[in-house]
């Protein structure tokens, strides 16, 4: 199968990568960029493992193409970090036990920078409504909505 170039910004950093076209943008962040953070968890969809930010949107990349995203931004778990410091709702997820095998996280904490991007102060009604679709078979959500909205809270003192 012929491949593509593709450029792409991933987390702050410009890429040109070559893509077949059935080629998953959850393998290429993985395999191709070594971006491990996003998880490969069910593969149709509907755990929300996968979840990257694409032109700020929450998308499954286990569901996208690699060649439909030529030109944009994407942003990864590893990406919210700056200089080393966690960003304000990673810290939350630690501060609040929010945090247990860790698997499903990356892809609940992308959605909440969705969310948080979208809605600065949620009610507990936004949050449930956004995580729809993430499967958390660890913390049963609970921590999970107080990380979000004690992240909601610093990031609106900030």
């Amino acid at each position: 199968m012929e491949e593509r170039k593709i450029k792409v910004k991933v987390n702050g950093k410009e890429c040109e990568l070559s893509v077949r076209p059935n080629e998953l943008l959850l393998n290429v962040l993985r395999n191709k960029l070594g971006l491990c953070g996003t998880k490969y968890g069910c593969g149709t969809g509907d755990c929300g493992a996968c979840t990257v930010l694409v032109n700020n949107e929450p998308r499954l990349s286990c569901l996208t193409l690699a060649v439909t995203v030529d030109g944009a931004e994407i942003t990864t778990i590893e990406g919210l970090a700056t200089d080393g410091k966690l960003h304000p709702i990673q810290e939350a997820f630690v501060k609040n036990g929010a945090i247990q095998c860790g698997f499903c996280i990356p892809g609940i904490i992308i959605m909440a920078k969705a969310l948080l991007d979208e809605n600065p102060n949620p009610t507990d009604e936004d949050i449930k409504k956004a995580l729809k679709g993430h499967l958390c078979r660890c913390t049963g959500y609970i921590n999970i909505i107080k990380a979000i909205k004690a992240a909601a809270l610093e990031i609106s003192k900030a």
